[in-house]
């Protein structure tokens, strides 16, 4: 198949897509200049998008530069996992997460999630423990209201007490007739989404562009992550990273040497 005539500009029928927390900034931080810089120059050779599980105002402000249109800056703009998207600026069609489910149904699951919250015993909670995105219900012991030095805080408490894998379990075992898949991502939250509504629904908006690779870079490529599914894709090559400068040390190596 042809590769779009939208990127016939790019030397190389490439399409580099990536998470944002962990990978492109540290989580719910803003973009380095160094970041930026490695981005531009890597546009001029592939294809680049991001795809992300937060809403597009929360990645806006993460990916934002000195007033930048951020839709601008990439070619893919892949928010809530894909649901939100957008090409060269311009918006595709969406879907709802709600739909889906049915609001009776919703309800049930969200009332129960916040009776669970409400009787989790750990060492602080601050607010909006269950946000709606369109294609999501991310979801917060801790709530996100969080300052950063609580997401750190709570990060730890949870690498030790599981808090967030023990509630996904409960969740799955509860509602497993709902067609619904957990996923542990960040430091504070998981998202629950329909099956296949994870970061490779990004994939099926670009199946037809006709790029010879796709290469995802993320952070939480484990079993359970929210990159796990769509690093593990056999559409794409995937690359597990540490941090943004891991990041930008492997674009450097594979693209830009």
């Amino acid at each position: 198949m042809a590769a779009s005539t939208d990127f016939a500009d790019r030397p190389l029928k490439t399409l580099c897509l990536f998470d944002v927390d962990g990978t492109l900034t540290p989580a719910r931080e803003g973009i380095s200049p160094e970041m930026n810089e490695t981005l531009r120059a890597l546009r001029k050779k592939c294809v680049v998008g991001f795809v992300g599980g937060s809403d597009l105002v929360k990645i806006v402000e993460q990916l934002k530069v000195d007033g930048s249109e951020v839709l601008d800056d990439f070619d893919y703009s892949f928010a809530e996992n894909g649901l939100m998207a957008f090409k060269l600026g311009k918006p595709l069609p969406t879907a709802s997460c709600i739909e889906y489910i049915g609001e009776e149904r919703y309800k049930k699951m969200v009332n129960f999630i916040l009776h669970y919250i409400a009787d989790l015993d750990i060492p602080i909670k601050r607010g909006t423990f269950v946000e709606f995105r369109k294609g999501m219900i991310n979801v917060s012991p801790i709530g996100r209201n969080a300052t950063i030095a609580e997401r750190k805080e709570f990060l730890k408490y949870d690498s030790e007490h599981k808090v967030r894998a023990k509630f996904v379990e409960v969740l799955r075992e509860k509602f497993a007739d709902y067609g619904l898949t957990f996923s542990i991502g960040g430091e504070i939250s998981f998202d629950v989404f329909p099956n296949g509504w994870d970061k490779t629904y990004a994939l099926g908006r670009v199946e037809n562009e006709g790029f010879t690779e796709i290469h995802f870079f993320g952070d939480k490529t484990y079993k359970g992550g929210n990159d796990y599914e769509i690093y593990s894709d056999p559409r794409t090559i995937g690359h597990a990273v540490t941090c943004p400068g891991d990041t930008i040390k492997l674009l450097k190596e594979l693209f830009l040497s």
